[in-house]
């Protein structure tokens, strides 16, 4: 093709079109369509594919009220905050355009340059969130460091409810210590109540397990064993199990600088903490059903958890079935085929909603199957690929 707008452009004589588009693979149509348009603007420019019209692209007025809202929304400027933003605004204005989408949101963010782009992050349809199903289930507590503005370094305790990411109690402290640390898990029990578990990581301020084996019982556990409550910690080293309340320092950090008077004193550092606990409890949260405030979800739950109310295992179950004469095992109303040779053998099946897992008694995995949902049905085995 190269060749062929060269010659154009050059005006070299082709006298048999025919032979020489048989030689270099150009169709006739093409040799014509490249001369037509060489013959009218003397050279071949590529041109956009755009189309002219585009009746579905948002108006110029809602480009820039997203864009607008994307730098007055401060810290929470994403296309779920903006979208709500924008709900509000058409519920009092009864603007010419409709809410859009979250996707239609971003499109406008990256077509002005105004969206961050994170190739290498995972997608949202690869996460599998784990929550305990009520609240008061779980407490997950941690601290971070926080610079005051003389840069002393300070300790920050964060409680936080598992199931419905309320912030429970939010406790600054001069250092990460086992005192502040039972003032913030205490304040939690005395303006929420107490939860059935609480969960920390194997820092000196919660546990003397690791380092300080055989000095007894740590203060902070003896304080949370008191009313019935159990205290657990994470795997060493495996930050993950305390995810949420990790991820909540980022989102604290954030909000603490957005600030526009920086603290100087413990005192007003607790004075912020204060302002952010009521701003996050009130605040819209993506990982929440319908994207809901912590203090909705706390508030509106059909039961709480506490020291006598165990949590509940609502995510996965455990069946133990053996497998019938025609090889197949039934797991709810569904027949998973495992094959006649295993006939009279148990198995362990997990059931993650409508998603199984097949092991043998020693735990080694046979397969996984989707399980069908209504009536009874059949589902064939998907074996589990052997590692290399």
């Amino acid at each position: 093709m190269n060749a062929l707008d060269a010659l154009l452009s050059a005006g070299v004589r082709i006298d048999n079109v025919q032979q020489w588009c048989r030689q270099n693979g150009v169709t006739a149509r093409t040799f014509y369509r490249h001369k037509a348009r060489i013959g009218a603007e003397g050279v071949w420019r590529e041109r956009s594919r755009r189309p002219q019209h585009s009746p579905g692209a948002a108006c110029p007025d809602l480009d820039a009220w997203i864009c607008k809202l994307r730098t007055d929304l401060g810290i929470d400027n994403g296309a779920d905050h903006i979208r709500d933003a924008l709900t509000g605004l058409a519920a009092t204005t009864r603007p010419a355009w409709a809410v859009p989408s979250r996707s239609t949101i971003n499109r406008v963010l990256a077509r002005h340059d105004l969206l961050a782009k994170n190739p290498a992050k995972r997608p949202r349809s690869s996460w599998r969130r784990f929550c305990y199903a009520r609240p008061r289930d779980c407490y997950q507590i941690d601290a971070t460091l926080v610079a005051l503005t003389s840069g002393r370094l300070v300790a920050v305790f964060d409680v936080l409810d598992d199931c419905t990411r309320m912030l429970v109690a939010c406790r600054a402290a001069p250092a990460e210590t086992t005192t502040a640390a039972i003032t913030a898990i205490t304040d939690a029990f005395e303006q929420h109540g107490r939860p059935a578990i609480v969960l920390s990581d194997n820092g000196l301020a919660f546990t003397n397990r690791l380092r300080k084996p055989g000095t007894g019982v740590s203060r902070f556990t003896r304080t949370v064993r008191q009313g019935g409550t159990r205290l657990i910690h994470s795997s060493p080293y495996h930050p993950q199990t305390c995810g949420k309340v990790e991820r909540h320092h980022q989102t604290l950090k954030r909000w603490l600088r957005a600030q526009p008077r920086q603290p100087h004193t413990l005192r007003q550092l607790q004075r912020l903490l204060d302002t952010y606990r009521e701003h996050y409890n009130h605040r819209r949260h993506s990982a929440l059903p319908h994207r809901a405030t912590p203090h909705q979800a706390w508030t509106t739950a059909p039961a709480h958890g506490g020291p006598h109310a165990l949590p509940r295992q609502t995510d996965a179950t455990v069946h133990h079935p053996r497998v019938a004469e025609n090889g197949t095992i039934k797991v709810g109303t569904t027949n998973i085929g495992i094959g006649r040779r295993h006939h009279g053998q148990a198995f362990t099946v997990i059931c993650d909603h409508h998603h199984a897992t097949v092991y043998t008694t020693d735990g080694s995995p046979v397969g996984h199957a989707e399980l069908t949902t209504g009536k009874r049905g059949y589902a064939a085995l998907i074996p589990t690929t052997p590692p290399d």
